[in-house]
């Protein structure tokens, strides 16, 4: 098994992604090879500065790097010897098996778009986050950003991704699909999401438990919650901040600690060929390592092919 890790994505790359490597590649098991994408210099100088082996990795050198603000479609076409696109081009290869990076969202979701394509009968690719729950365990949301406008057959197809993912990867039995919507009732929400109700209501793809509010997000009542990219990436901002403000309280509180963005890693971008993961723009080295070992568990649980098998 091989890893594409992007050394130059994230506000504090190339020092805390080789430092997260690191760390990932003392968990990972000796037939899961780390691939690290990026300046091969500058990565060298951070190992031995650590004391440790350049030799546990291997190296693809790149020469450019795609900046966080850049226009995404632009910037893969015009450097294609960035370590994102570059990433790309070995995932879809083969080269790597998963490829990961804290760098420029919309240039990985461009770049999977671009190389691996998505999965036939996939609609919209969505991006992922978890929810903490109050009496312990976790959720998944989706999407959490790829699509801010989205159509009520789109919203369906995440549900099923979403519930691929809680099964296979966070190992859910049965996951319960629920709407964010602004009441509980049938009737209740947007043109969008009645129209998408019945659909889910209907189907025998999932195990759908309806409509839920904001304020049910963190219990019991569900696993998996489907909104559009809009909704959902203004909830996930609004609860990473949780974790943000309790340090500032010092509130010290365990459930608010898995608030903590750095335990989950990153975002899968599901509904393509590959496993890709996307992490946050301030990753430390513990995320960083987290973003790896989410993406070997993608490879291991054949997340992919479940979803592939689902759209056939």
């Amino acid at each position: 098994m091989k890893i594409g890790l992007d050394i130059m994505g994230g506000d504090y790359a190339p020092k805390a992604t080789v430092l997260g490597a690191i760390e990932a590649y003392k968990v990972l098991s000796a037939n899961q090879k780390l691939v690290l994408i990026g300046d091969k210099d500058t990565t060298v100088s951070i190992l031995q500065e650590n004391n440790f082996n350049p030799d546990h990795f291997e190296f693809v050198h790149t020469t450019e790097v795609i900046g966080m603000g850049e226009h995404p479609t632009k910037a893969i076409v015009q450097k294609p010897d960035s370590s994102i696109a570059i990433g790309f081009k070995l995932l879809k290869e083969n080269s790597i098996q998963a490829f990961s990076s804290a760098g420029n969202t919309g240039a990985m979701l461009v770049g999977a778009m671009f190389s691996v394509k998505t999965i036939p009968g996939v609609i919209r690719p969505a991006m992922t986050a978890i929810v903490p729950k109050l009496k312990g365990g976790l959720g998944i949301i989706l999407d959490v950003g790829a699509n801010a406008d989205c159509k009520p057959d789109v919203l369906l197809q995440f549900g099923v991704l979403g519930s691929l993912l809680a099964e296979s990867v966070y190992h859910i039995d049965n996951p319960r699909i629920a709407l964010m919507n602004i009441g509980e009732e049938e009737e209740k929400g947007n043109l969008l999401l009645q129209a998408t109700y019945p659909l889910m209501r209907d189907s025998n793809l999932f195990n759908f438990v309806g409509n839920i509010e904001g304020r049910d997000l963190f219990e019991d009542n569900n696993d998996v919650v489907i909104c559009d990219g809009f909704t959902g990436n203004v909830i996930l901002k609004l609860a990473e901040s949780f974790y943000v403000i309790s340090l500032k309280k010092k509130f010290n509180d365990e459930f608010f600690d898995r608030f903590n963005y750095e335990q989950y890693g990153g975002s899968p971008i599901l509904g393509v060929n590959a496993p890709v993961v996307v992490g946050h723009g301030i990753s430390s080295p513990e995320a960083i390592k987290n973003m790896v070992l989410l993406s070997k568990n993608m490879i291991e649980t054949n997340l992919i092919d479940k979803i592939k098998q689902a759209f056939q």
